[in-house]
């Protein structure tokens, strides 16, 4: 039991180590072929954006916020495959701590 008990810290500090990791990478989700870009750290939070002066028309604001929700969607992917990476190894001993496969 107390084997158990060391194998399930041993994963929880595992664990916030990579969500550690994650927090402090940033990612970069683009649209528009690169006129609207956004940064988002790995655990999917939007730190910035940038929206090319090309992509600014006045009489069409429709496809500006378009393109903005397409790059943060594409960089909140990233983050979500990212993560799915690093917590990939600690969730699998997650299994065989409960007897999974």
């Amino acid at each position: 039991m107390q084997a158990l008990l060391k194998q399930a810290q041993a994963m929880q500090a595992q664990m916030a180590e990579a969500q550690e990791k994650l927090a402090s990478t940033e990612l970069t989700g683009t649209a528009g072929g690169g006129l609207v870009t956004v940064t988002v750290s790995g655990a999917g939070e939007v730190l910035g954006v940038k929206i090319d002066a090309k992509a600014v028309d006045p009489d069409d604001v429709e496809t500006l916020e378009d393109l903005v929700v397409a790059a943060i969607r594409d960089g909140q992917t990233q983050a979500s495959e990212l993560g799915e990476a690093a917590m990939g190894p600690v969730s699998g001993g997650a299994q065989s701590l409960l007897g999974g496969p």
